[in-house]
C-alpha cells in the first residue's frame, strides 16, 4: 500500500513515493536497468521493459496513469513534475551520474522534449546517502572539482577521524551537488525539496555502503494522476 510508502507533496495532479524496505509497491513502475551513466529514457507505452530500458538511468513521460522510477540504495533519487505542462521524470542521480550533470542535463531534456519551463518544475530528492556517510576518497572529490562544481558547498575535508564509522577524510553533499544542478537549469530555489533521509543511518532504506551491493533497492516513482 502506498500508505506504507515515504509520500512526497509535489502539488495537484501527480503522485510520488519512495518505497521503505518492507513496503510493496502499488502499482506497477516501469524501471530500466541503471548504469550509473546518463542516458535518458523516453516512456512512450505503458508496456516497456527492464529489458527494453537497459543502460538508461533517467525516464521521463507525460503518459498519464503510467507511473515511472529508479533503484537507489544510498544513490540520490531525483522525481520532477511540471505541472504545466503535465510532464514527469525520474533520476538516478549516483555520485558518477552527478558527476555528469544529470539532474541538469534532465531539466534541459524536459524543457527540448515538451516544452517545459525550468521555472515550473517541481524537484524532491529522496532517501540517499547523507553529506556526514559520504566519505569518499580523494579522486572521488577531483572528479567534481574537474566538473566546476563549487567545491565550497558540496565537499569538505574532516581530518584524519576519530575512528567511528566515516568520520574524517573527504565528504561529498550529494544533495547539495543536485540542488545546485537543479537550480543552474533554472529550477527555482523554493521548488526544491530534500528529504533529508540518510540512507546509510535510517535502516528502514537500503544501503549498498552499510549492507554491501547485494542488499534490496528503494524504489522511487512518480506518476501523473
Amino acid at each position: 500500500m502506498i500508505s506504507e510508502c515515504l509520500k512526497y507533496d509535489l502539488g495537484a495532479g501527480v503522485e510520488a513515493f519512495s518505497t521503505r524496505r518492507d513496503s510493496e509497491l502499488p502499482y506497477p513502475v516501469i524501471q530500466g536497468h541503471q548504469v550509473h551513466e546518463a542516458k535518458v529514457a523516453y516512456i512512450e507505452s505503458a508496456e516497456m521493459t527492464r529489458e527494453d530500458l537497459e543502460g538508461y538511468d533517467v525516464f521521463m513521460t507525460t503518459l498519464p496513469g503510467v507511473a515511472i522510477g529508479v533503484r537507489t540504495a544510498d544513490c540520490v533519487p531525483v522525481l520532477l513534475y511540471d505541472p504545466v505542462k503535465r510532464a514527469v521524470a525520474a533520476v538516478h542521480a549516483g555520485w558518477k551520474g552527478t558527476v555528469l550533470h544529470i539532474s541538469e542535463k534532465t531539466v534541459n531534456l524536459m524543457t527540448i522534449k515538451y516544452g517545459c519551463q525550468p521555472a515550473d518544475i517541481r524537484a524532491v530528492l529522496g532517501p540517499s546517502i547523507g553529506p556526514d556517510s559520504f566519505q569518499v576518497g580523494e579522486e572521488v572529490a577531483e572528479h567534481f572539482k574537474n566538473a566546476q562544481f563549487p567545491m565550497d558547498k558540496i565537499w569538505s575535508f574532516r581530518g584524519p577521524g576519530d575512528g567511528s564509522p566515516m568520520s574524517g577524510g573527504h565528504h561529498i553533499n550529494l544533495w547539495e551537488a543536485n540542488r545546485w544542478l537543479l537550480e543552474k537549469a533554472g529550477v527555482l530555489p523554493d521548488n526544491i525539496q530534500v528529504c533529508g533521509i540518510d540512507s546509510f543511518t535510517d535502516a528502514s532504506f537500503f544501503s549498498a555502503r552499510r549492507e554491501g551491493t547485494q542488499c534490496g533497492r528503494t524504489i522511487n516513482s512518480i506518476k501523473l494522476i
